[in-house]
């Protein structure tokens, strides 16, 4: 069934993820790595890995039940919600700070998901995941030629994850009174969090 309006949403789609590419793409040195994971993971790269493990197995097995429509769906919400609206704009903070290492470790493993995740939109969206990955790996031939990701149990970081949708769920509550009471964005505004679990209170931190 034909709709313009799906049409409209997957244009954005396609221009999320041509924006989200140029932002890495902006941020790489001539001299990056292969897709690699490095040591020394912050809490953000965990999460991000622990959800990016779930949607391999989650969109492998759609695919081989011929699920096409979950298949795209997830992958959708993970691009979309998931890495976009969240992980680079945390990757942003350390992008722009004075932590070398830090500013490494992001920039890996904004590499490694999203060149990653185009493998897994690539029987969906195959001209414009091509273009982007061969953009991210210039050393390899084709994303065609490339491996398959597969499910790794060591990226399960359970843990993480609840520590991040915590912070996510008091970042979304922040800025539903502020919208309600009409700060303007420009404000800053002190917030202090009562926290009474310490796995949680040491990940906020």
């Amino acid at each position: 069934r034909f709709s313009d309006e799906r049409v409209e949403a997957s244009r954005n789609f396609a221009n999320k993820i041509w924006n989200a590419a140029r932002f890495i793409l902006m941020n790489l040195g001539d001299d990056e790595k292969a897709p690699h994971i490095p040591e020394g993971l912050a809490l953000e790269d965990k999460w991000i890995l622990s959800l990016y493990n779930d949607l391999v197995k989650d969109v492998t097995d759609s695919l081989e039940k011929y699920e096409l429509g979950m298949a795209v769906q997830k992958l959708y919400d993970f691009i979309w919600d998931v890495f976009c609206a969240w992980y680079i704009e945390l990757s942003k903070i350390r992008l722009g700070g004075d932590d070398e290492k830090a500013k490494e470790t992001a920039k890996a493993v904004l590499v490694y998901v999203m060149s990653n995740t185009l493998k897994l939109l690539h029987p969906f969206m195959p001209f414009i995941t091509e273009e982007i990955y061969l953009a991210l790996v210039p050393e390899e031939e084709s994303l065609m030629m490339s491996s398959w990701p597969v499910y790794k149990e060591e990226w399960n970081f359970p843990a993480d994850e609840n520590v991040m949708e915590h912070i996510k769920a008091i970042t979304k509550g922040i800025r539903n009174v502020r919208a309600e009471m009409d700060v303007p964005n420009s404000r800053k505004t002190k917030v202090y969090v009562v926290c009474q679990d310490e796995a949680l209170c040491n990940g906020i931190e």
